[in-house]
């Protein structure tokens, strides 16, 4: 009977919202509605896609090892989510007159979230992975009244995207030709989801821990314009992400904790070197397990493993 009750606590909900006039995907473990009883809520800030299916197992995973007492949620980025069909991409012009699906746009979107559905007394847990841990940084930033308890920086690209040996490749492709990769993308969208779902498995073949969650998260990446408003928000992302923000940083400390990939093509070994050397008193950790960048793929279990301890004591006070 109790393990029939832990299974039903450890399945999700998914709601699909409009924020700042988006379509956006809000995958919750625990409570679907937040009361200022909440004390603590951990709130996931995707990478690029940012698809919340994609961190299932992840925030399965930090849900049940805190005994389900704290909501573990995750916010997809505008527009990266197949919206159900009574619902469209976007509400009204404003999305676009703000850009919503652009860089900066993301960033006040995950600030409206926040502002529309976390009570101001309950105090955030926050875990970026990737371009998330930018976001993260940018929110500290413009609300210093955010109740940040910790912010965990998942392989963070918070410097010289354009410069790391992926962004050299990724740059003139998202800058220059994703429109050329718009058509076989809409080609993609209209395939059946059966055969949607056995490309991918066949994409994902070389990786042997491959996580089944995510299978169809990719599948719905896949579907009208999400993968194409992902590689535009990717663009930007090369433009924007230069100078690593110190400032924020060192205003912060305290509160952050960065984990970087010993073999992140993304950010590579340097730029974790460079940022200690800056901060010599900063929570900076660096990988010994061989995770790649893309930890949901086949190690998000070990992963929300790891975060579990660094922040106990966090939780404690």
């Amino acid at each position: 009977m109790d393990s029939m009750k832990a299974d039903m606590r450890d399945e999700p909900q998914t709601d699909f919202i409009y924020c700042s006039a988006a379509v956006t995907e809000v995958l919750k473990f625990g409570p679907c509605k937040l009361h200022s009883g909440h004390k603590v809520l951990f709130l996931i800030i995707p990478g690029n896609p940012g698809v919340v299916g994609f961190y299932r197992t992840f925030m399965q995973t930090l849900h049940s090892m805190y005994e389900y007492q704290y909501p573990v949620w995750a916010v997809s980025h505008a527009g990266h989510c197949a919206p159900p069909a009574t619902m469209d991409m976007v509400e009204d012009a404003s999305a676009a007159e703000a850009d919503v699906f652009g860089l900066n746009g993301q960033i006040e979107h995950k600030l409206a979230f926040i502002r529309k559905h976390v009570p101001r007394e309950t105090s955030l847990v926050l875990v970026g992975h990737s371009i998330g841990c930018y976001i993260i940084l940018e929110m500290m930033k413009r609300n210093p009244e955010l109740k940040t308890l910790k912010a965990v920086m998942l392989f963070p690209t918070i410097e010289r995207m354009s410069q790391s040996p992926q962004g050299k490749v990724m740059t003139p492709v998202l800058c220059h030709m994703r429109y050329i990769a718009y058509l076989p993308l809409f080609l993609l969208s209209l395939l059946p989801e059966t055969l949607k779902a056995g490309l991918i498995k066949l994409a994902f073949g070389g990786i042997n821990s491959l996580d089944h969650t995510v299978i169809q998260p990719t599948v719905g990446l896949l579907s009208g314009d999400c993968a194409a408003n992902a590689m535009y928000m990717g663009g930007q992302e090369m433009r924007k992400v230069l100078e690593r923000d110190n400032i924020t940083i060192k205003n912060n400390l305290e509160k952050l904790i960065f984990y970087y990939g010993a073999t992140d093509h993304w950010c590579p070994v340097q730029y974790y070197h460079d940022i200690r050397q800056d901060f010599p008193q900063g929570d900076f950790r660096l990988c010994e397990n061989g995770f790649r960048h893309a930890f949901v793929l086949d190690a998000g279990r070990q992963v929300a493993k790891m975060v579990v301890e660094w922040i106990r004591g966090a939780l404690r006070t």
